[in-house]
């Protein structure tokens, strides 16, 4: 048991020979245990000096030692869910001396990546996924006439999900060869671990008891009341055990429960069930954070971990001015509490975002006001629809990347209906570390096409509490969206108050040059205005767009520069676009041209936040650049 991060690198003698899967199946069974202690202590190690996922990597150590050891890697699929837990999977998969260069720059993904690995079978990020996408390689193999075996492992919250039942339903139609297992690491399912259970799992799991299972089967199939009677028996046996019934009724075969910390066990039950023909499922119980107990003791806490400073680190940063400003999820999280102790009808709702959405404090202030509904951001958004529609000031607090899940239901449930709901929209913008499959890059693309929609991007948390206001108050749908991290430190209007619908400020007056800013790249861009004498407006609105403004700036104005961390196409800039093309041919003497700052048509990579901004343009002396590179007499 750990209680500190190891700081130095641990003696890991088995760990360093095994350089793939292959290397690990010469080992003998005996030594598995001590690689798993090995293998923990890395991970350990690694995490402390990089940050990132490591509770539920901590929970999977010795289930990912028990499938590289029985399954045929990477010819066989291993399909990891969301792929937190996937850092033991990449140590043993070739990885192990690049795991320091996990969620920097040019190293490793913080998720599993097709690119990166050809272990990693499916890229992950958002959860749920494992069992569709493994039903889909169970079909690749049906079709070529191969033999290969294919696993997907999925988390109890991610079985919230409703694709993941989608997949279980559709597997048990297919009948065919899948193994799924279901790691539970939360006892949101099983409570009843004990001797009966484990006893009953290896009973079924044995090849005397299926051959008579898949025997008994073809006999009694002739004499339908006999079979049903018999099958009816066994759902009984195993319901008194286990939760196996509502699986068995999706066409499964159940074992369970499972101690998902026994890596003998986990390897003799493999091995029973890996040449079983039809839908399985092993339902395995571990510990998230196994084996560090600040993590065993606070796993919701302990799920992701910063980089820990080394003595050098700390000194610098204590040299250094402290960043007191609140984060944005924060301030988002007072605003909440705000305005729930004066309306009781506003509701909370988050598809299990709670924490990181700065919910933690209305959760305890207004226990009878939130809703955390699981991984199930498309209930989410269609149960807040529903209480709109019969009185109540629903808010979905959701992330940037997460919302695209919902796409449909903020549509058709919200948008169609014109139903009156806030969507507090998380990390928008880049997420750095975290990669591409966490990045708000598109919102204000997919959002501002929507009707009946305002979308709102804030400059600062003193405006993003008054468009949280604003939103609030407006009688349809409403979204606005903030980026992760800290905000800007600035002053806080003691009152609330709403905004103009649609109108922009300007902040600055210049000449020539007008930079329209939507969101946080105020500050930033404030920079360039200052150096180059141009007028800078901070849009606030993406939808609607402040048309009486752009009009005028159209004829004052020699350029005119839009600026926000979206993706360029279809975003904020293409809404003025858009709007200047309806002008060319009715306002006389407008010779403004555009350019058109953001993000680009392309995945970004992992990497810190300012540095992945800046190679984008979108720091101060990109947009500088871009706007003489335009005018270049501005700088003569």
């Amino acid at each position: 048991m750990f209680e500190e991060i190891p700081q130095q690198r641990p003696q890991t003698t088995l760990l360093d020979n095994i350089d793939s899967p292959a290397d690990l199946r010469e080992l003998d069974s005996s030594k598995l245990e001590e690689l798993a202690q090995e293998l923990r202590a890395y991970l350990l190690y690694c995490v402390g000096k990089t940050g990132g996922h490591f509770g539920a990597g901590l929970g999977v150590v010795e289930l990912t030692i028990a499938l590289h050891y029985v399954f045929n890697t990477p010819e066989d699929r291993l399909v990891w869910d969301v792929g937190h837990q996937s850092y033991p999977h990449k140590i043993l998969t070739g990885r192990r001396e690049r795991m320091l260069s996990i969620r920097q720059k040019d190293g490793l993904a913080a998720f599993n990546n097709r690119q990166e690995s050809e272990y990693d079978t499916f890229g992950v990020g958002h959860s749920s996924t494992s069992i569709s996408a493994a039903l889909g390689m169970m079909m690749a193999a049906r079709k070529s006439e191969s033999e290969r075996k294919v696993v997907a492992i999925i988390g109890d919250g991610a079985m919230t999900a409703g694709m993941a039942f989608e997949a279980l339903n559709h597997a048990g139609e297919l009948d065919d060869d899948i193994l799924v297992i279901l790691n539970d690491n939360n006892m949101s399912i099983s409570k009843n671990v004990g001797g009966l259970s484990s006893y009953f799992a290896r009973m079924w799991a044995s090849k005397p008891y299926n051959f008579l299972r898949s025997g008994s089967k073809k006999v009694l199939s002739k004499v339908p009341p006999a079979w049903k009677a018999a099958h009816r028996a066994e759902e009984y046996m195993k319901g008194m055990v286990s939760p196996a019934t509502i699986f068995e009724e999706l066409g499964f075969n159940y074992f369970g429960l499972i101690d998902g910390h026994d890596v003998g066990g986990l390897v003799d039950i493999l091995n029973n069930i890996k040449n079983l023909r039809g839908p399985l499922l092993l339902h395995i119980v571990t510990q998230k954070g196994k084996g560090y107990l600040p993590a065993e003791e606070d796993p919701y806490g302990m799920h992701a971990l910063n980089k820990l400073a080394s003595a050098d680190e700390l000194k610098q940063e204590q040299q250094q001015e402290k960043n007191t400003a609140p984060t944005y999820s924060k301030i988002f999280g007072q605003w909440l509490c705000e305005m729930a102790s004066v309306d009781p009808k506003l509701m909370a709702i988050t598809p299990a975002m709670g924490e990181g959405s700065g919910m933690r404090e209305f959760e305890e202030n207004f226990p009878e006001q939130f809703f955390d509904v699981a991984i199930a951001e498309q209930h989410a958004v269609t149960f807040a629809a529903g209480m709109a529609c019969d009185g109540l000031k629903p808010i979905v607090a959701i992330y940037s990347t997460f919302l695209q899940r919902a796409y449909d239901q903020l549509i058709h449930d919200v948008a169609l209906q014109n139903l009156d709901i806030l969507f507090a929209i998380d990390r928008a913008g880049l997420v750095g570390e975290d990669g591409p499959t966490h990045a708000g890059s598109f919102d204000l693309s997919y959002l501002r096409c929507i009707p009946n929609l305002i979308v709102m991007a804030p400059s600062d948390e003193n405006e993003a509490r008054h468009m949280l206001y604003t939103g609030y108050h407006f009688p349809g749908p409403a979204a606005v969206r903030y980026p992760r991290g800290k905000a800007t430190g600035c002053a806080q209007d003691a009152d609330l108050k709403q905004l103009d619908i649609g109108k922009a400020v300007v902040k600055k007056q210049g000449e020539k040059v007008a930079i329209l800013v939507f969101g946080t790249l105020l500050q930033v861009a404030n920079n360039s205005a200052e150096e180059l004498n141009a007028t800078l407006v901070d849009m606030r609105f993406v939808k609607p767009i402040d048309e009486t403004l752009l009009e005028k700036l159209a004829k004052t104005h020699q350029l005119l520069v839009t600026v926000e961390e979206n993706v360029i196409k279809g975003g904020a800039g293409s809404a003025v676009n858009e709007f200047l093309a309806t002008l060319e041919s009715e306002v006389e003497g407008s010779k403004a041209q555009v350019i058109n700052l953001g993000l680009p048509d392309e995945f970004l990579d992992h990497g810190k936040a300012e540095l992945m901004l800046a190679e984008c343009g979108l720091d101060s002396a990109g947009i500088t650049a871009a706007i003489v590179k335009k005018l270049p007499e501005l700088l003569s």
